[in-house]
């Protein structure tokens, strides 16, 4: 991705800033949890499957093509918005040649689809969210509210259609209603899921990547609907779930005593540029200007390719 870690808040405070719940729920040792239960739904999705699938990202690489995904999802909640935007170009650069045909429809697909970056998009905000309210403390109801607020204005640095993206727990819920009829599984899309949640130590995975796909799966499969854990076939039984939660909320507590201390000392075995980016969080060195910014605003300002979000091909 090109970041430099230490250059995390160096103009502003991004988006949102200290006490929002982007910054609480984001950089909670709960995210970890949430973030494998997202990259893992993603799959349903046939159009994001084929463009995983043809890339074979996951496979020759998973640590550091997971970490990549991860960092980007956190600089755009905690990062300054000079770095928040430049990472989102670099991020839609990367996807701009991953297109070919879906061959259970026979469609085009495109990774910078608008279709496609919102799946991803709500997958990811509403998984850390569910992670943080199952397996952390929680938001009251203001701070929800605010949460999905911050959610579409994080979604502008994707090529998201704005009248899209949900902006309360019930819109999130009707958009999950709308596309489940086209979700779907496939050999490619469980070989994907599987690989994620039982992660191969071989294909430069190493042993404590692989270790630790797996322990986290239970708890990102405890907070999976049913349905989709039958429709991807990975179905841990529903007894199971409550022996899960109770230990995983411990050590999320025992995580936070520390200040995630303890997930930073961590990071390096599972997402390295990741753990550098809490790192620098947890310094809290102010930026140059103590406000916050519109992503708007910090594309006027910072961007490399101009003041708007390219056109890409929809699939079709």
């Amino acid at each position: 991705m090109g970041f430099d870690p230490t250059t995390l808040r160096r103009d502003d405070y991004g988006f949102f800033g200290p006490g929002s719940p982007s910054w609480k729920v984001w950089t909670s040792p709960t995210a970890v949890i949430g973030f494998q239960r997202a990259v893992v739904l993603e799959h349903f999705d046939p159009f994001l499957t084929a463009a995983v699938a043809d890339s074979q990202g996951i496979y020759s690489d998973p640590r550091k093509r997971l970490d990549n995904t991860f960092a980007y999802f956190l600089l755009v909640a905690i990062a300054d918005g000079r770095t928040a935007i430049q990472a989102s170009e670099h991020l839609m650069q990367v996807h701009a040649p991953m297109t070919g045909i879906e061959p259970i429809t026979g469609k085009r697909y495109s990774a910078n689809s608008p279709e496609t970056q919102l799946w991803i998009h709500i997958t990811g905000w509403h998984s850390v969210l569910k992670a943080y309210e199952v397996f952390g403390p929680g938001l009251t109801p203001e701070e929800e509210t605010r949460f999905w607020e911050e959610c579409a204005i994080a979604a502008e640095l994707q090529t998201c259609k704005p009248e899209d993206v949900p902006r309360s727990r019930e819109e999130m819920r009707a958009y999950y209603e709308r596309v489940r009829s086209r979700l779907c599984s496939s050999e490619r899309a469980e070989a994907g899921m599987h690989h994620l949640l039982r992660t191969s130590p071989r294909n430069g995975a190493g042993l404590s990547y692989a270790l630790g796909s797996r322990v986290l799966s239970l708890a990102s499969s405890a907070i999976t609907p049913m349905w989709m854990r039958k429709l991807g076939r990975y179905n841990v039984p529903r007894v199971v779930d409550p022996l899960v939660k109770i230990p995983a909320r411990l050590i999320v507590w025992a995580f936070t005593l520390f200040g995630s201390f303890g997930l930073i000392k961590a990071a390096p075995f599972i997402a390295p540029m990741a753990g550098q980016i809490l790192k620098q969080h947890l310094k809290n060195e102010p930026p140059t200007t103590l406000e916050t910014i519109t992503p708007a605003r910090a594309r006027e300002l910072y961007s490399l390719r101009g003041n708007t979000i390219p056109a890409v091909a929809e699939a079709s």
